[in-house]
């Protein structure tokens, strides 16, 4: 018998001490794009190369998450949970001592791999210690630490001014790798844990179906494919918008380095914490009456974001602009809140972090390509206000798609 005390103390316990590895996560991966000025004036490129080192981050990153979540649906959360912020942290400390851009492209290629395999392991631990009335906001709470890595990230300008752009990446390597020794002390044991409702049934099964089964079952799934549509499109409208928001107040705009990084990361993942606030209530509410609720959700926020999107590139009034990014942040808040509760009414328990392997895939794949694409064309004299326009078309569409996601009758999840 399941003590319910206990249950809530170590479920709670466990989004705490992700929260501060969500943190890390974000926060190393964002710390690039918010000093473009002194990166490219040090190594001597041009928009197009520095787009390059978000698109390999994300491209490798895509590729190797299908692999990350099936390694840990069938190895287990908890150990590569612990390796992937000790080697990102590793790789973000080398990014800061790197001489030369071909070293700073390996930095954040190795980054990109390690990376990888904490997201599908991370939120599919948490979905199996928290379930139904909790699921949502349990999601959302552990992501909000992604908001806040991406806010302080957003600082990385002002820290670059004052003390030089390698002292972020020296600093917060050596804090991830500290951390990683405090995760193996406290990160509770899954599988040898009665708190965790579904662990021994999840450890039972997990070996019962090789990788072929296990991906052919999901992109047979109608509704897993809308999510991963979806997430493509979403990936492809809101990396680039996240990665050249900086160079697009500064350089388009003429606001100084600090205040582009708050206008830009800090206000849009600022409002996407927002968002994921409001969205993770109202979808665990909702769902008690409606089991679409995790998908609507989030598809209602794409449908407001989406004229707003397109403002962005229509106007230079920063008030406006500022309005804009905040809704289109907000957005993401609603979806990221929501994406794995929503995969997890579609798919089997014993898939749950492979499927998010598959939606990270093509969502930060999507977006290194069009990053990679914004800046040869900002190198080629188009503006970036253009790609943010094409980008709401995709934002609209990905809404859309959400509205076609239906729960299946296999997905055991308890809503």
């Amino acid at each position: 018998m399941h003590q319910p005390g206990r249950l809530s103390r170590v479920a709670w316990t466990v989004v705490g001490l992700l929260w501060v590895v969500a943190l890390l996560n974000y926060l190393d991966r964002q710390l690039v794009v918010t000093m473009p000025g002194p990166i490219k004036a040090d190594l001597g490129i041009g928009d197009e190369r520095f787009g390059l080192l978000s698109s390999v981050f994300l491209w490798v990153y895509g590729f190797c998450s299908p692999v990350a979540g099936y390694v840990a649906d069938r190895f287990g959360k908890r150990p590569v949970i612990i390796a992937s912020l000790l080697i990102w942290s590793a790789a973000t400390f080398y990014t800061g001592i790197a001489d030369s851009f071909a070293e700073i492209l390996v930095g954040r290629a190795t980054l990109g791999v390690s990376e990888a395999f904490y997201m599908p392991a991370a939120v599919s631990l948490i979905v199996e210690y928290h379930r139904g009335a909790t699921r949502s906001r349990a999601t959302g709470l552990h992501l909000s630490g992604v908001y806040a890595g991406s806010v302080l990230g957003g600082l990385g300008g002002g820290m670059a001014e004052m003390f030089g752009w390698r002292t972020g990446f020296l600093a917060f390597g050596a804090i991830g790798v500290a951390y990683a020794l405090v995760l193996m002390i406290f990160l509770p044991h899954p599988a040898n844990d009665p708190a965790s409702l579904q662990a021994e049934e999840t450890q039972r099964q997990s070996t019962a179906l090789p990788w072929r089964d296990v991906f052919s079952t999901l992109l047979a799934t109608r509704s897993f494919l809308f999510l991963l549509g979806m997430n493509l499109l979403n990936g492809a409208a809101y990396w680039p918008l996240r990665n050249w928001l900086p160079e697009f107040f500064h350089a388009e705009l003429g606001v100084s380095p600090t205040m582009a990084g708050i206008y830009g990361p800090m206000a849009f993942n600022g409002a996407a914490f927002a968002g994921m606030l409001i969205a993770s209530n109202a979808s665990d509410w909702w769902s008690r009456t409606n089991p679409r609720a995790r998908a609507l959700v989030p598809a209602i926020g794409f449908c407001i974001a989406a004229p707003c999107l397109f403002t962005i590139g229509a106007t230079a009034y920063i008030p406006i602009l500022l309005a804009c990014v905040f809704v289109a942040g907000m957005s993401q808040g609603f979806l990221d809140a929501n994406l794995m509760p929503a995969a997890c009414t579609v798919t089997d328990f014993r898939h749950r972090a492979t499927a998010y392997g598959l939606l990270n895939f093509v969502g930060t794949t999507a977006g290194g390509v069009m990053t990679y694409v914004g800046g040869m064309l900002k190198d080629q004299h188009v503006p970036f206000g253009a790609t943010f326009q094409a980008a709401s078309i995709l934002i609209l569409i990905a809404g859309l798609l959400l509205f076609a996601v239906k729960p299946t009758r296999n997905a055991r999840d308890t809503l």
